[in-house]
């Protein structure tokens, strides 16, 4: 390969040697910048820049950047003149005219900026005319042609420069440079030129020669000779340089001794190259010259202290990138999550080596959070985010075999979620936390890592480089090599720094060099991304500066602390000089203890390390002041590098003893790098990292020293850039949040983001350093801000609602009740996916009272709420608004919560006291004008719509004083209060609303008096104020639209509040009436005028005026509008704006005469839904369903406006999942209403922003999406659950169907078992017959008050006289199988087999035959929960005497009826009568004297007999009988309450574990889970008991039971939401499972409270015990669903039911490969369901009770499920299977949920 010498080594060497030569007695010294480019281009190989040729105009901002380089000492720049763009024919005669005006223009530019051309004849490719006519230089008549071209640019271009080289680049592409005649016409034509130059233009300026040479040292051995003959022929000027990448060069006189000088370095250094490599070019450190440290220690070495910290008020360049950071094993937790392999932190942690024993197994919980992380990323408005992979969780066991899907599944979530946010990940591969598997032989000091490590890059790359296109493959490998294998203060805790902590260094070097060229070789081409390191350094500076060896000991400190790494990447290849001379020398000196042993690269693999960095990562923190000293034969780099590290005492302290704040550090650090590795290859500089402590408890979220920390440091780094000219492009602050430190566990924090350790769900709020980065990065660093003009969208203007003539009595809109008031609670209630209209309005709420405070800050008045709170006690905790959020003070942490929000509107109000603080304009308040103008401009600065209510109840006290709403002079004073506020704030406000729920305002403020201003007057006033309150709005209205509209285009509405009403029977015409005239009397009111006629609705109207007749008043107590005033009034909005919150139920009452009042003038009753959920303020309940039938209400009533829903929102006491279901049901419902009722909805807001003043409730009840810390003076915000909810259905516009909710088409298995179910106690009956034994449910059921209405199963259905009625129903069925269970006490009586009853036995035997006959194969149970009597009086399952007589029985039953029978089940539900049976005592026996151990006895002596029935079978009967045998355990699915939250994680793995887990785990794996041993052991030792709760199986005992199955009989009906509860020291089953269970408000009711239907339960469910147990074969033993009350045999609910959850069935076995063989629809018929007796049904068939005879009677599921079975699943419609139907398809329809078809392509 053909090996060059640049000469760039010769003129650094006269850089040193000639810089006092004078020409002309003048300094020839030139700062030279350029050429101009058009683009950077990105090769293969190289990064070039594509020089500006002219070929286009001279680029639009050109003269400023001139300017630009002139103000930072540029003198020169760079032209190159393109030959082939000039003179494209090669003929002087015949230029582009257009490319010398070019030319001209852009040389006259450089003057204009004072910058001397340096114009280049020929650095461009020769005309192609040419070329191809006379070949490359060594032709004479090429250079003939050039010359005359030299002569043309001179006559065109000389004029306009004085300075002008012949040639650049004659020796690229390929000439043959090594042939005699090419270099002597090279020399002969600069000779030529340069004197036609001289001679025609004698006092023009300097022509220099050839602008550099490369020449190859191979080709000639006559080099020296070559050289001196160039020296002989040339006399004047040369001008080197080296053209890399450099974009300012040095112009020297030149030294004619220099050519001996390259003659020695090229034979000293055999002809070394600069190769290029990626844009990346290396050079050689040349002996003598002066050193980086000592050239950077001079530039600032005699700086003052005032010059040093003198602070920059400047802007980083445009495009800098802005960044925070995490890192895995510090954030993530989930510490053995998803497969996740151990780490060495979580072997550090868990061995006790952290600060307090702490861990970092939950850490901050980011694996379930990423939600909540880039909510915060959006916040600060980063654009970037660095954060690191968990090798571990990737790959286990640190090899690809062991790969985690759910691993990488989590960064895929983490890496779409920040692009989808706009953020740039940036990914480090390796931060510190080594799997543990790895460690184990060796770690890092083995060899072997450097391939594992490069098959883990490479897996990276290939998964998620397509989004990540910045990475870093180690962060602070220093602190590896150095505290996890040196000092061993880290993880993996080695302490050896004589040899394994350099070997480390040895084997990262080589595993970031593999990575590299794995990306370079494999990804670099189509992902296009960059891989670097990012390294960590101290600054160091000398103790002494007088003091030479002070200085090298600095310059050693660097070395082997950033040279060790930087070194071998970015200069040769190798370990610096000085750290390999500095253990030579300790070698030397210390021969028997030597200190450190270096390992040596190979020159494969120094060639291998050598440039392998797109860019130059930055990790700093601190500084150190160093001094030479004598390390001896010490290890660690202060012995071996001779060198002692101190601080300056005045340095500032944090809570790390070793970051100080030294922030001119950094300045001096980036220099350095520059200088020192980054001169040649021009590489930029990324800070990584850089960031401090603070103690755990102290300055936790007010953190100054933090703040003053992150501003000196960036703006050091700002003058690096532009003082200094470091490239440096972006800046990252460590970290995001506090998180585990390392071995400083959670002492100190580093974030910018508070967490909370203390709390289970690590809340993460916002410090006050985090807002001081975002306005840093708002600003681009510290530029003071000009004002700007920021610009609103435009709206299009709106047309004038048409009158509508008014109401009848009742409205049209009754039909809303008739509608949807007879819905059925399965319609009701169904779940609706879509999404909102593009361009829907997603909003938030506040008001200025709520949470401005600032009550009487810079001159703002008192409102009647600041004088109400100030002077009453009937607020909760006397509550006020006097500081409220503090938002006056805190606009930029409100912004931050809006833009992580991405709401698209806010809606907040204004203070018309902060405005005109005695509510006049004459009184106008500047400050309160300004405040509003900057959240106005900070919302539309984030694209936030400002949505502005003019008035939200806090009316100026000063009006007040003159009667407030009362006076009609109101009327005139608002609109001057809103016309200020349209003319000052409506060029960038659209939306205007006038006023907010004037009902609240006229009631409560005027007639209750229980709001401002307290009048209590409930049968005149309200009246009158809401009359005035109309026409305020109104005139508002006209000012708005008359002065404003056509300029502003803006619309302007008024917030009308509305409950829902519900008549209490709408089958009587009366209520309806009654529920109509609720709706007129709150919402018509206001509505009615504005919207309709100008008038009020009749029904208020009559009402109010018949009621005052009727009082003997001489006229109506409500007020009458003139027509003049009704035409005024009528159409004042533009869209329809409602505050919806609850639902009430409404009666016909009539009312009391006196007092008078509004009240009473309704004549209703309210009361309260029955059957929705409570919020925390009394009387307002979460009934959603009701905001569905208000916006059709409003549809009907008011003519199909345009509706925005301005608030709505629920006050919660305990847990905010309550306030995500709110808006879960509500927003659907309002979903429903647009999608399927027409109704136009535009625009939803939220209530409320964050945690406020909540009027009459103070603080004690809180709307906010964001927790506000009232105690705390800084008022913190922190999101809640909600928010990062909230925002998910912002960012989806809704409710997308889910991927897992669609429908799935395909079939079960051929041999798919279908079945269906029943129990011996719930269908026989007979309960005395022929013999039969008591069982304890008889005793059970005749005990008082155990069963619902005394129900009892003495006949139940009679099944044990209706043989041939269930075998025909089954038949009808259409079932393969039929699964039902033996009665032990109807064939042996007192349950041994001492006493067989042989009339039972003959029962059974009969069934079997008739199934048999039917060709229904049995599934036969021998133990459903009816234990004889005989045997409880004994012990019962207590004993241990049970599992003899349990075998007795089970072998009783193989002998008698096993030839008939080929699918036996031992147990049904044993947790049932464990836990159900003897825990809490609610099921037969009824024992609970015992929770906190008999469930467990009970459990023990079921397995052990489960065990012995299964040997018997196995070795008796099954070679004969060819059955198979297994036991039928429930549970339902649990899924985590809160989706963000590691505990409710926990708590639901716990609830299958305690609920599944308890049998299947000791018969499927052969104990119990560790889990529940570990949760009950510790929790009875802790209760001082001397062992466990728990029994224990002894090693026999599991041998025995372990793989006593045949297949998984699994019972399941429905799932729950799990979250932990702490019972305190209480023994019980429950205490130790330690979790409960809630469901989703969205879940389908059912006729059980304990069951709703949630499909997707059951999939999940058969995956765990897929992925838990092996994937055995599963046969799900019972699945159905209950209803209760009135019966119809239309049941819909049943057929959606099956339909959904059988569809989830075949997703498992189809998608998921679980090997389910059979289902079993619970149950056969309506039987008595244990203690709810019969009033809950699940059959099939309905038994008619009224009926003597118990006929069974199909319901429509009969009809459902027997297709289901006849097509075996579900065939594509357009399959044309011959078992489809038209009923099919009507039933889905009838029910009425969506069908999603997706088509499955695999086979059976």
């Amino acid at each position: 390969m053909k090996k060059l010498l640049w000469v760039f080594s010769l003129y650094i060497f006269c850089l040193c040697s000639c810089q006092s030569s004078e020409v002309n007695g003048r300094e020839d010294f030139m700062f030279l910048a350029g050429p101009l480019t058009k683009q950077l281009v990105r090769s293969s190989d190289r990064s070039i820049n594509d020089a500006f040729d002219c070929s286009h105009p001279v680029p639009p901002g050109s003269k400023q950047y001139f300017e630009y380089l002139q103000s930072r000492g540029v003198t020169h720049f760079k032209v190159l003149l393109s030959w082939a763009q000039l003179l494209p024919t090669g003929h002087p005669s015949q230029p582009q005219q257009a490319v010398v005006r070019c030319y001209q223009t852009l040389l006259k530019q450089l003057l204009e900026a004072g910058l001397q051309p340096l114009v280049i004849l020929q650095g461009w490719t020769v005309p192609e005319s040419l070329q191809s006519r006379y070949g490359g230089w060594e032709s004479q008549e090429l250079a003939q042609m050039f010359q005359q071209y030299a002569e043309f640019a001179f006559q065109e271009f000389a004029p306009l420069a004085h300075s002008w080289l012949t040639l650049d680049g004659v020796w690229h592409d390929g000439q043959p440079a090594h042939a005699p005649s090419f270099l002597q016409n090279i020399l002969q034509l600069n000779k030529n030129i340069y004197q036609m130059y001289h001679q025609r233009f004698p006092d023009k300026g300097d022509l220099f020669s050839l602008l550099h040479i490369d020449y190859n040292c191979a080709i000639s051995s006559e080099f020296e000779n070559e050289l001196r003959n160039l020296q002989a022929n040339w006399t004047r000027k040369m001008l080197l340089s080296s053209k890399s990448s450099f974009s300012d060069l040095y112009v020297l006189e030149f030294c004619f001794f220099f050519l001996l000088i390259v003659l020695k370095i090229c034979l000293y250094f055999s002809c070394l190259s600069l190769s290029k490599s990626h844009g990346i070019s290396h050079h050689t450190r040349m002996t003598g010259l002066r050193n980086s440290y000592q050239t950077v220690w001079d530039k600032f070495k005699s700086q003052t202290t005032a010059e040093r910290d003198l602070f920059l008020q400047e802007s980083f360049p445009s495009g800098f990138q802005w960044a925070t950071s995490s890192v895995s094993f510090k954030t993530e937790g989930g510490w053995s999550e998803g497969g996740k392999g151990e780490t060495i932190w979580d072997r550090f942690g868990h061995e006790g080596l952290a600060f307090a024993n702490q861990t970092a197994d939950l850490a901050c919980d980011s694996y379930r959070k990423v939600d909540y992380d880039v909510y915060l990323l959006r916040g600060l408005q980063v654009d970037t985010y660095q954060f690191s992979i968990s090798w571990a969780r990737i790959f286990p066991t640190g090899y690809r075999q062991s790969q985690s899907e759910k691993g990488a599944q989590y960064y895929d979530q983490l890496i779409n979620a920040l692009v989808a946010s706009g953020i740039q990940p940036i990914v480090t591969l390796y931060h510190w936390d080594l799997p543990q598997a790895l460690q184990n032989y060796g770690g890092w000091t083995n060899a072997s890592i450097v391939e594992a490590f490069k098959d883990y890059a490479d897996f990276c790359f290939s998964r998620f480089g397509d989004r990540v296109k910045i990475w870093n493959t180690f962060n602070s490998p220093w602190v590896v090599s150095h505290a996890g294998y040196g000092t061993g203060v880290h993880a993996p805790g080695v302490k050896d720094y004589v040899e394994s902590s350099y070997q480390v260094t040895h084997n990262i070097l080589k595993s970031h060099a593999e990575a590299w060229h794995v990306y370079n070789d494999n990804y670099r081409k189509t992902q296009g991304g960059k891989v670097g390191i990012a390294l960590n350094s101290d600054w160091a500076e000398p103790s002494d500066p007088a003091k030479p060896e002070d200085v090298a000991a600095a310059d050693r400190y660097l070395q082997f602390m950033l040279g060790w790494f930087a070194h071998p990447i970015f200069v040769d290849g190798d370990y610096p000089a000085i750290l390999k001379d500095q253990v030579e020398q300790k070698k030397t000196a210390c021969p028997d203890s030597v200190p450190a042993k270096l390992p040596v690269f190979t020159p494969t693999e120094s060639k291998r390390i050598l440039g392998t960095a797109d860019f130059f990562g930055l990790n700093h923190y601190t500084s150190r002041l160093v001094s030479n000293s004598d390390g001896g034969c010490t290890p660690g780099p202060d012995g071996v590098g001779d060198f002692h590290a101190t601080v300056d005492p005045t340095w500032s302290s944090t809570a790390s003893d070793w970051i100080y704040p030294v922030p001119w550090g950094l300045r001096r650090l980036l220099n350095y790098i520059a200088t020192e590795y980054l001169s040649a290859n021009k590489l930029p500089v990324y800070i990584t990292g850089n960031g401090m402590p603070t103690d755990y408890s102290v300055d936790s979220l007010t953190d100054t020293s933090r703040m003053d920390y992150m501003r000196s440091y960036i703006n050091e780094a700002l003058k690096a850039t532009l003082t200094d000219g470091v490239d440096v492009q972006r800046f990252t602050v460590q970290s995001l949040m506090d998180g585990f430190e390392a071995n400083q566990g959670y002492s100190q924090r580093f974030g910018l983001h508070y967490v909370n350790f203390e709390v289970g769900s690590r809340p993460r709020t916002p410090k006050q350093s985090a807002y001081l980065y975002a306005e840093i990065i708002e600003q681009n660093g510290f530029s003071s801000q000009k004002s700007k003009k920021f610009k609103a969208a435009e709206r299009p203007l709106t047309r004038r609602l048409a009158a509508l003539p008014p109401s009848e009595v009742p409205s049209q809109a009754k039909v809303v009740w008739e509608k949807f008031s007879s819905q059925s609670n399965f319609d009701r209630q169904m779940y609706h996916y879509g999404t909102f209209p593009e361009g829907f309005s997603w909003g938030i709420s506040s008001s200025a009272y709520q949470i401005e405070g600032g009550w009487n800050a810079d001159g703002k008045g008192p409102s009647i709420w600041d004088t109400f709170t100030q002077t009453t006690n009937t607020i909760p905790d006397n509550a006020n608004g006097n500081v409220a959020c503090d938002s006056y003070n805190r606009l930029n942490e409100d912004l931050y919560m809006l833009r992580a929000l991405r709401v698209k509107s806010y809606r907040f109000s204004l203070s018309w006291s902060r405005i005109f603080p005695d509510g006049t304009r004459k009184s106008l308040n500047q400050k309160g004008v300004d405040y509003y103008n900057r959240l106005i401009d900070g919302l539309i600065a984030y694209n936030i719509e400002p949505m502005v209510t003019l008035y939200h109840w806090d009316l100026p006290e000063a009006l007040q004083k003159v009667n407030g709403w009362e006076s009609a002079e109101m009327i005139d004073i608002f609109n001057d209060y809103c016309d200020f506020c349209f003319a000052t704030f409506g060029d960038r406000v659209k939306f205007w609303i006038t006023i907010n729920q004037p009902q609240t305002i006229a009631w409560s403020g005027y007639g209750l008096g229980n709001m401002p201003p307290n009048v209590v007057d409930p049968g005149y006033r309200p009246y009158i104020v809401a009359h005035n309150l109309i026409k305020a709005h109104a005139k508002a209205y006209h000012t708005y639209d008359d002065k404003y509209r056509q300029l502003q285009g803006g619309l302007i509405s008024i917030a009308l509040n509305a409950d829902w009403f519900e008549p209490a029977d709408v089958n009587v015409v009366r209520e309806v009436v009654t529920a109509d005239r609720a709706m007129q009397f709150q919402l018509g009111w206001f509505a009615h005028p504005i919207f309709k006629n100008g008038d009020y609705p009749d029904a208020l109207k009559w009402q109010v005026g018949n009621k005052s007749e009727i009082q003997s008043l001489p006229q109506s107590r409500l007020p009458s509008f003139t027509e003049e005033e009704k035409n005024f009034i009528k159409g004042t909005a533009d869209v329809f704006c409602v505050n919806h919150y609850t639902t009430r139920v409404v009666s016909y009452f009539t009312a009391a005469l006196q007092p008078h009042s509004y009240e009473w003038d309704r004549d209703m009753r309210e009361s309260e839904e029955p059957s929705s959920p409570t919020t925390a303020i009394p009387n307002q309940k979460a009934v959603a369903w009701g905001l569905r039938r208000l916006l059709n209400w409003i549809k009907e009533e008011y003519g199909d406006p345009e509706i925005y829903i301005t608030e709505n929102g629920a006050a919660v006491e305990w847990d905010d999942f309550e306030r995500v279901m709110f808006y879960k049901t509500y927003i659907d419902e309002a979903l429903k209403a647009n999608n399927l009722d027409g109704v136009r909805l535009r625009g939803y807001t939220a209530t409320a922003f964050m945690d406020s003043f909540e009027w009459l409730h103070g603080y004690k009840f809180l709307f906010g999406l964001h927790h506000v810390d009232f105690t705390n003076p800084d008022r913190p915000r922190t999101p809640k659950y909600s928010a990062h909810y909230y925002y998910n259905i912002i960012k989806d516009n809704g409710f997308p169907l889910p991927d897992d909710e669609k429908m799935l088409y395909g079939h079960f298995r051929e041999d798919f078992m279908w079945s269906s179910a029943s129990a011996s106690y719930q269908i026989e009956g007979g309960w005395r017959a022929d013999g039969k034994g008591l069982s304890i449910w008889d005793k059970f059921a005749h005990s008082p008050s155990k069963i619902l209405n005394d129900d009892n199963g003495d006949i139940a259905c009679d099944s044990y006289n209706k043989i041939e009625e269930d075998v025909a129903i089954l038949k009808q069925l259409k079932v393969s199988h039929y699964r039902f269970s033996l009665s032990w006490s109807r064939v042996l009586p007192d349950g041994t087999i001492n006493n067989i009853n042989e009339a039972g036995i003959n029962y059974y035997q009969r069934l079997l035959d008739a199934l048999h006959a039917a060709n229904i194969q049995p599934q036969v149970t021998l133990y459903h929960w009816d234990l004889p009597q005989a045997i409880e009086d004994y012990g019962g399952f207590l004993n241990e005497n049970f599992i003899k007589l349990f075998r007795d029985y089970a072998d009783l039953m193989f002998d008698r009826l096993g030839d008939k029978v080929k699918i036996w089940i031992t147990f049904n539900e044993p947790i049932m009568t464990a836990n159900h049976g003897y825990g809490f005592g609610s099921f037969a026996p009824g024992i609970s004297s015992g929770p906190d151990t008999l469930p467990y006895i009970v459990g023990h002596n079921l397995i052990k007999a489960h065990a012995e029935a299964w040997h018997l079978y196995n070795d008796k009967y099954r070679a004969k009988q060819n059955g198979i045998i297994s036991i039928t355990v429930n549970s339902d699915w649990s899924e985590p309450r809160n989706p963000y939250r590691q505990e409710d994680y926990d708590a639901a793995r716990r609830v299958v574990e305690f609920y599944l887990g308890w049998f299947a785990h000791p018969i499927f794996n052969g104990d119990y889970s560790e889990i529940m041993k570990k949760r009950i052991r510790d929790r009875s030792l802790a209760a001082g008991l001397p062992q466990s709760r728990l029994p224990e199986f002894t090693p026999e005992e599991i041998k025995r039971i372990k793989g006593t199955h045949d297949f998984f009989g699994l019972n399941h009906y429905t799932s729950v939401l799990a979250f932990p509860v702490d019972h305190g020291d209480a023994q019980s089953i429950e205490a130790d499972k330690g979790a409960m269970g809630v469901s989703d408000r969205t879940w389908l009711d059912t006729g059980s409270s304990w069951l709703k239907i949630a499909p997707f339960g059951i999939r999940r469910l058969l995956n765990f015990i897929k992925n838990e147990y092996g994937n055995p074969p599963i046969v799900i033993t019972e699945n159905g669903v209950s209803e209760r009350g009135t019966v119809d045999l239309n049941d819909v609910h049943r057929i959606y039911y099956y339909d959904q959850y059988i569809n989830e069935v075949l997703k498992a076995y189809l998608l998921d490969g679980v090997d389910v063989r059979g289902y079993t629809a619970w149950s056969l018929m309506d039987n008595l369901e244990w203690t709810a007796g019969f009033s809950e049904r699940f059959g099939l068939f309905y038994v008619n009770r009224t009926d003597p005879n118990l006929p069974r009677v199909p319901k429509s599921s009969v009809n459902f499920y027997t297709k289901m079975i006849k097509c075996n699943g579900f065939p594509d419609p357009e399959s044309g299977h011959e078992c489809l139907n038209p009923y099919h398809a009507t039933v889905k329809i009838k029910v009425g949920f969506k069908v999603t078809i997706c088509k499955c392509s695999q086979t059976i």
